[in-house]
């Protein structure tokens, strides 16, 4: 399978390292702070409709989700909430931009194992400042070639990074936790994906049964059995 591949790409956020889980964490800080004005379901509702409302504004990442936390206090407070609030939402943005980076297991010794055989690279979704800050604290940046910081992953984001690689679909392969953004639009345009799913997913990123299944894709339980499979 490996043979044909001239370019391997990661997606980072829970797949290199964890990010989702800080995310969750935040929500119950959030609806908790919002407690007096809405039940915590209402309060998830609101916020995941406001950040999938500010994703052409703000794109992916702890930024625009922060402003999403602050929109969607004034909403829901009919903008009555105290300015001590707003400032507690934006210490949990700097506490999630302040968080370690926590490897996955197994994540460095598969790419060293594969640095050298195959030109590696980070595509990835999300902020630049705070994905560079990332990949900086990691200590992974030695083994890519490449990081390619992307305002989305569609089919033509895809295309748009493979012609800047120069190379066919054929010889590229992603690998990544979301079916969404990096398994489907790969398969689309002739790619090949890896499928290593995360505990936990944002809803915006989830994709049904019945999609999911007719697809030609790898599902992997963890990034150690990658080698074995190339």
């Amino acid at each position: 399978m490996g043979n044909r591949y001239k370019v391997i790409a990661f997606d980072a956020d829970d797949t290199l390292w964890v990010n989702e889980t800080y995310f969750r964490e935040a929500e119950l800080e959030f609806a908790n702070l919002l407690s007096k004005y809405e039940t915590k379901n209402k309060i998830d509702q609101e916020l995941f409709k406001k950040e999938i409302e500010n994703l052409s504004f703000y794109g992916y990442g702890i930024k625009g989700f922060v402003l999403s936390m602050i929109e969607c206090a004034i909403e829901l407070s009919n903008t009555t909430v105290h300015p001590k609030t707003i400032q507690a939402i934006l210490n949990i943005g700097k506490e999630m931009l302040a968080k370690p980076i926590t490897l996955l297991d197994g994540v460095e010794e598969v790419l060293k194992t594969l640095h050298g055989k195959y030109k590696l690279i980070v595509a990835t979704k999300g902020d630049l400042l705070d994905q560079e800050r990332k990949l900086e604290k990691s200590n992974l940046l030695k083994y890519f070639h490449h990081i390619e910081v992307m305002s989305d992953k569609k089919e033509k984001d895809y295309q748009k990074l493979l012609k800047h690689l120069d190379i066919e679909p054929t010889e590229f392969l992603m690998v990544g936790n979301s079916l969404k953004s990096d398994v489907l639009p790969l398969i689309a345009i002739g790619a090949s994906a890896i499928h290593i799913p995360f505990h936990t997913t944002w809803i915006h990123e989830q994709v049904s049964d019945k999609e999911a299944a007719k697809q030609n894709y790898i599902t992997l339980t963890t990034i150690k059995e990658i080698p074995g499979v190339l």
